[in-house]
């Protein structure tokens, strides 16, 4: 069972020399990093940054933000399985979905479905449902892929669910989930949580709604968090796996590092009306 992608083309490319060039445009932008990542060949005893918020747009947009993201990863090896949490922007299948076996590919190649830990979640939460549809056209997930895949090449498996259902008591459950097999130290687990910030309003506008996000997301507090997106129409899409890796933070002991703030209108020159984005790593 194959996942083709869905974006390929446009929101980043699909040929894989452009797409790898594209990839390292965004580590050296004057946004991004400013640095191509290297992988250590030993991984250290203990990884210190688990969690990642990450944003999911077209790379000419979000791409330097997110590469913060990947540096920091980078930095520690690759992981065994990483858990990418995104939103369902598309509405198709269950309230909390997952794509449980087979392969995704990309233009860079293949990466495989982590089935063991797949279906263990599915017992330790009984939120999740098997369900592909939700995966089929969503992007959220998908763009995160080219980028593990240029720095572990295929030396990693993936967990992808797409969250319709963004409540504390979701992110809760699946938080739950996720620390019982982190825990656990069977498999060295990384867990992205994909979302872009606020959307569609003009850059100031937008950069004073992220802050009030992301005052919650330094505090670690989730409730917080879906106060401010439900009561101050903060129009961040994938507010549940943020919430979810709050939970895992605080459980574990880490502590959220803003790495990079920007908009669209930063990268594209267009200020009247932008996308928010934002990479946070959790760690010691």
């Amino acid at each position: 069972m194959i996942r083709i992608p869905a974006v390929a083309g446009s929101f980043y490319e699909a040929d894989p020399v452009r797409l790898r060039k594209q990839i390292e445009w965004s580590f050296l932008h004057d946004l991004g990093p400013k640095s191509l990542p290297s992988v250590p060949q030993n991984k250290p005893p203990q990884r210190s940054n688990r969690f990642f918020v990450v944003p999911h747009a077209g790379y000419m947009y979000s791409g330097p933000v997110a590469a913060h993201a990947y540096y920091h990863l980078s930095l520690e090896g690759s992981p065994d399985t990483v858990i990418i949490l995104g939103p369902n922007h598309t509405g198709l299948g269950s309230y909390v979905s997952i794509w449980h076996k087979g392969k995704w590919k990309t233009p860079l190649g293949e990466v495989s479905v982590d089935d063991e830990i797949s279906l263990e979640l599915v017992k330790l939460t009984e939120i999740i449902d098997i369900d592909e549809r939700a995966h089929l056209y969503e992007h959220s997930i998908e763009v995160q892929i080219p980028f593990l895949q240029y720095l572990f090449g295929q030396n990693f498996k993936i967990v992808p669910i797409v969250i319709m259902m963004q409540t504390p008591d979701v992110a809760e459950s699946l938080a739950e989930g996720i620390y019982k097999l982190v825990s656990s130290g069977k498999k060295d687990i990384v867990v992205l949580a994909s979302s872009d910030l606020n959307n569609y309003e003009p850059h100031d506008k937008t950069i004073e709604k992220d802050n009030l996000a992301i005052d919650e997301i330094q505090k670690l507090d989730y409730k917080g968090l879906f106060r401010v997106v439900e009561e101050k129409d903060v129009t961040a899409c994938g507010y549940g796996p943020i919430m979810t890796v709050l939970i895992l933070a605080k459980k574990l002991g880490k502590k959220p590092y803003v790495l990079r703030h920007a908009t669209s209108g930063d990268t594209s020159g267009d200020k009247s009306s932008v996308v928010g984005y934002l990479s946070v790593r959790f760690g010691d």
